[in-house]
Parts: structure tokens; C-alpha cells; sequence
């Protein structure tokens, strides 16, 4: 497994390089100024269409706007609103926040072009279910501008998809399943692998049911699920009140500044807040990965930048509203930052296993924990040795795990690697709190209980939300690939991968990040150059679509369907 991360970590070392970050942070600028603020009409036209005013069952599609909406949102509104943004706090620090806010406010320019060019190159031979994506962009697009370079469409689209197909094993499925199988097992000791056949079965009977069971889901437990969690975050917040505006100024300043080691967090880079931030950011909101796409064009409309409006509303409920309260809840709660679980009466001998490779001695946990210690739990501790680029001083995390020995618990150092022989920081130990467990503990920290049981249903409810959807984006992938009979074989291989995932590969934060990572950059890299060579002619659409909204040359042709008939989609049958 060492071996595996040190391989991921290289790979992703050059998809997540600071100037693939630039220019997905250029590319967003570049669609606000050139649709003039199309974030302006998201947040006002979006609304409108996705109440149904817009909605016509005569129109080829198989869901409505809401539906498309609420299915692409349960593919965002994930565990990298959870567990992601844990994720980045803990690796960058506070300013991460920051520039989750900045790839949230792009994004939704971002998600507006990518959304309209699939709409405007889906394949509607059959309406009632109708495939779009980039692949379908790039096949189309460039077989229309130059029928000689539709071979050069096709190997564009392919690649994508496997791209496509990379990020929803990660990213939309393992991820997913990992981190809900760790938090049960963390506060319920139930085995990860139960949770992962419980899992399993969930996902396999919604998605066997298609698009429109899959949509007809997400319109229920979207809403319910986002409610809950917000709901649980307004009042940690109430509680945490007096460090709001300490908090919000100090996520200003560590986006530009480097963050000081605290407690549990061992300091951060402004560059560093910038990565992570960057990095949770597009993996929760998938702005230019080209996944949510695939969703909208599964909607019932003629007009194609209709929907792209609509999918502009996704980077701001899921980064700047959930991902916002998550990352607040964290802060002010200062479990980021805590104080030691443990601490060793006399400090453990440093010792050198091999060449700039180090150790501590075993030892079992001091008696003056605060936690009980279960066999396997991860933990580490914090040492001084070289310069750390990461955090900008000579701090570095080891890790350990424990182990019941005798009743008793021993903690089994792994190894640092270092030119200078390093010392330990001090004498404390720190629970390894990854990913949503670090949410949760927040939680609990405002009112004990709260974390266990709110986040842990809401784990379960935005995976299976997360993998639902994901599925289908898969799914897509495949058809376009192999065709229709790939379909039922991929979705035995998707359900099983989930079983995989909490089988006991991945067991740190560092772990976590660079498989949820590949994904989320392997499609960045595909579907960005996409973007860049069609959207003029999505911007085209929009000021076209944006000049007869004002002019009224179009508006709602009927009142609002019911709230039932809208979730329910009998609006549009």
C-alpha cells in the first residue's frame, strides 16, 4: 500500500501542480467576465426554472429541472462536503476556506458552460433518454466544424470517458464508501466490510432502476438530507457564536499568510491553503471535471442554456453554502486545533531504522488519555526534523497505530524519513481523525451525541446520494465506450468496489486525499482543453437565450406545478 500512495502521490503531484490550478482558476474568470456575471442570473433566473415554470412534457428529456438539479447535487452534496472539507482544513488550514469560496463563485460560471455545451450537443435520438456529456461534445463538435477530424471527436470523447470512469471508482465510489464505513465503525464499532455490503445493496437497487429512479431518489432525499445537516451546523454555530467573526477573519488572513502550528495542526503555507482549498473544493463541486453535465442532459427542455443556468446553482449550494457550514462548524469548534488525546509521561527514544530513516520506540499510551484506545486505531504524533514545504516550519506528522496488547494499548510507530535525526515536538499523541470522524468530533464538541448521530446519517445519506448518481456518470462512460450491454456488467463491477473500498486499504488522511484526487484531476485534464476549444460557442447560446429573456420574447407558459408534482416529476408526464 506504501508503495501504491508513493505512486498516486506522483501522479497526482503533477495533475494538482500549481499551474493546472492557475489555469482552471483562469478559466473561470475568463466565462464570469465573458457571460458578464452569469452567477447574477443563476441566483435569479435558476430559481424560476427549477419551480417548474419552464417545464414542458413536450419537450425531449427524461427528468424535469428540479430532478436534473437535485441529481447532479447528489453527486456534489457528498462526503467532500463532509469529509472533504475535514480533509482540507487538516492538510492546509484555515485559509483553505478561502479559496473554496473563490472556486465556488467561478465554478458557477464554469459549471454554466460546460452544462450548456452538453445540452447543446446531446444525443437525443431517443427523448426519453437522451446521453450528453463532453464526450458527446467533443464527438459532435468537432465532426460538424470538420467532418475529416470526427475520428479525432471520438478519441477525444474516449479518453474522457476514461477519465470519467477513473474518477467515479474514486472519487464518486470508494471515497464515498470508505469514509462512511470508517465513521460507523468509529462511534458504532460496526466491521467496515458490513458497512460496505449494507452499501452495496442501498446503491445496487436504486441504480438498476436507471436515470429516473435515480432522479425520482435524489428529488427526496437531496432537499431532506441538506436540511438535516444545516439544521445541525446553525446550531453548533449558535453555540460556538462568539468565535464567528475570529474565525471568518482568520480564514481571510491564512489565505495569503502562513498558518502557525497549534495543537493537532502542524502548520500550513499559504500555498499550501491555496492547493487544498483548490483541490476539496473541485472534487465537492466537480466545476470543470465535466461529470454534472452528463446529469442535466437528462433534462426536459428545447433550450439547452436553460439548464447550464441551472447547473450554475450547484457550486453554490454545495461549496458556498454546505461546504461553508461544514468548514465553520470545524473551526469554530477548534477541533482542528485540539489539544493532545494523550501524552507520555517521559518521552520514547528516537531511533534509526536504515539510511534517513527514523522511528520511535514502541510504547504503550500514557495513562492520562482522554480517549479509550480500540486495536487498529490510527494516531500520530509530531516531530521535528528537516524544513517542511507543506507548513512552512520543521514539523512533520508520524503515524502509529494501536494495538491491544495484554489488555493494554501499544502504539506501533511507522517510519519518518529525514536527513536530520528528528526529535520529538513534545510529548503528545493525537488521534487520527479523518476525513468526516474529524466533522463529527466538531459536532460532538458542541453537544456530546450530536456528531455521532447527525453525521453519521448524514455520511450515509450523501454517499448513497454521491454513489447513486456517480453510477450513472459511469454508466454513461460505458455506453458511449462499449454500448448498452456493457451497462449491467459495470454496475455488478461499481457495487463491488464498494465492498473493496472498506475492506481496510486506506487508513490516513494523506491516503484518503490521493485517491479522491486522481479522479477529480485525471478529468480536470480532459475536460478543461474541452471547454476551452467549444465554449465560444456556448457563451454564443447564452447572450442569445440571456437578449430574449429580457426582450420577453420568452417567459413561463404556465403557472408552477405543485410541490409534488414537481419532486415527484409528474409535471413533465
Amino acid at each position: 500500500m506504501d508503495a501504491l500512495n508513493q505512486v498516486l502521490g506522483t501522479i497526482n503531484g503533477i495533475l494538482w501542480h500549481n499551474t493546472v490550478l492557475y489555469a482552471l482558476l483562469a478559466t473561470g474568470l475568463l466565462f464570469t467576465v465573458w457571460s458578464r456575471f452569469s452567477q447574477i442570473l443563476a441566483l435569479s433566473h435558476g430559481w424560476r426554472v427549477i419551480r417548474g415554470e419552464y417545464d414542458d412534457p413536450a419537450d425531449p428529456g427524461a427528468i424535469n429541472h428540479f430532478q436534473a438539479l437535485s441529481a447532479a447535487l447528489s453527486a456534489t452534496v457528498g462526503l467532500g462536503n463532509i469529509g472533504g472539507v475535514a480533509l482540507a482544513i487538516a492538510l492546509g488550514g484555515p485559509g483553505a476556506v478561502f479559496w473554496m469560496w473563490v472556486v465556488g463563485a467561478v465554478g458557477m460560471a464554469i459549471k454554466l458552460t460546460e452544462v450548456t455545451l452538453s445540452m447543446l450537443y446531446r444525443n437525443t435520438d431517443d427523448p426519453d433518454n437522451p446521453h450528453g456529456g463532453p464526450m458527446w461534445v467533443a464527438k459532435k463538435a468537432l465532426a460538424r466544424q470538420n467532418p475529416k477530424l470526427a475520428w479525432l471527436g471520438s478519441l477525444i470523447g474516449g479518453i474522457f470517458c476514461i477519465t470519467l470512469l477513473v474518477s467515479t471508482v474514486t472519487g464518486g465510489n470508494m471515497f464515498q464508501a470508505w469514509n462512511v464505513a470508517e465513521i460507523t465503525e468509529t462511534y458504532f464499532g460496526v466491521p467496515s466490510v458490513f458497512t460496505g455490503i449494507v452499501l452495496a445493496i442501498v446503491v445496487g437497487l436504486v441504480i438498476i432502476g436507471g436515470i429516473k429512479r435515480i432522479g425520482a431518489v435524489a428529488g427526496r432525499l437531496v432537499p431532506v438530507m441538506m436540511a438535516l445537516y444545516i439544521a445541525g451546523g446553525l446550531y453548533v454555530l449558535a453555540v460556538n457564536m462568539e468565535a464567528i467573526p475570529a474565525t471568518l477573519a482568520l480564514i481571510v488572513t491564512s489565505a495569503f499568510m502562513p498558518t502557525e502550528a497549534s495543537g493537532a495542526f502542524i502548520g500550513g503555507t499559504a500555498a499550501y491553503a491555496f492547493l487544498f482549498g483548490m483541490k476539496r473544493a473541485l472534487f465537492s463541486n466537480e466545476a470543470g471535471q465535466g461529470s454534472s453535465p452528463i446529469a442535466h442532459s437528462a433534462a426536459k427542455t428545447d433550450e439547452p442554456v436553460r439548464e447550464g443556468i441551472v447547473a450554475g446553482l450547484e457550486p453554490f449550494i454545495d461549496t458556498l453554502i454546505v461546504c461553508t457550514f461544514t468548514a465553520m462548524v470545524i473551526l469554530t469548534s477548534g477541533v482542528w486545533n485540539r489539544g493532545p488525546d494523550a501524552t507520555y509521561v517521559t518521552l520514547p527514544e528516537v531511533q534509526s531504522v536504515g539510511e534517513s530513516l527514523w522511528t520511535i520506540e514502541t510504547r504503550k499510551p500514557p495513562i492520562n488519555s482522554k480517549v479509550e484506545w480500540i486495536d487498529g486505531d490510527a494516531v500520530y504524533t509530531i516531530m521535528r526534523a528537516h524544513p517542511n514545504r507543506e507548513t512552512g516550519n520543521e514539523l512533520h506528522r508520524l503515524d502509529g497505530v494501536v494495538h491491544i496488547v495484554g489488555g493494554q494499548p501499544v502504539v506501533e510507530w511507522g517510519n519518518l524519513a529525514s536527513q536530520v535525526e528528528p526529535e520529538l515536538s513534545g510529548p503528545g499523541i493525537y488521534a487520527t481523525y479523518v476525513g468526516a470522524t474529524l466533522t463529527a468530533k466538531a459536532f460532538d464538541s458542541a453537544q456530546p451525541g450530536l456528531g455521532k448521530w447527525l453525521v453519521t446519517v448524514a455520511a450515509w445519506l450523501f454517499a448513497v446520494s454521491t454513489m447513486i448518481s456517480w453510477s450513472y456518470y459511469g454508466e454513461q462512460g460505458m455506453v458511449y465506450l462499449a454500448g448498452d450491454k456493457s451497462v449491467l456488467p459495470y454496475k455488478i463491477v461499481y457495487c463491488a468496489l464498494i465492498i473493496v473500498a472498506t475492506m481496510g486499504f486506506i487508513n490516513t488522511d494523506a491516503e484518503l486525499d490521493n485517491l479522491s484526487s486522481l479522479g477529480t484531476g485525471v478529468m480536470l485534464l480532459a475536460n478543461v482543453p474541452i471547454m476551452w476549444l467549444f465554449g465560444r460557442q456556448a457563451m454564443l447560446a447564452y447572450h442569445n437565450y440571456v437578449e430574449r429573456l429580457k426582450t420577453g420574447r420568452m417567459g413561463p407558459d404556465h403557472p408552477r406545478p405543485s410541490i409534488e408534482d414537481l419532486v415527484s416529476g409528474r409535471d413533465v408526464r
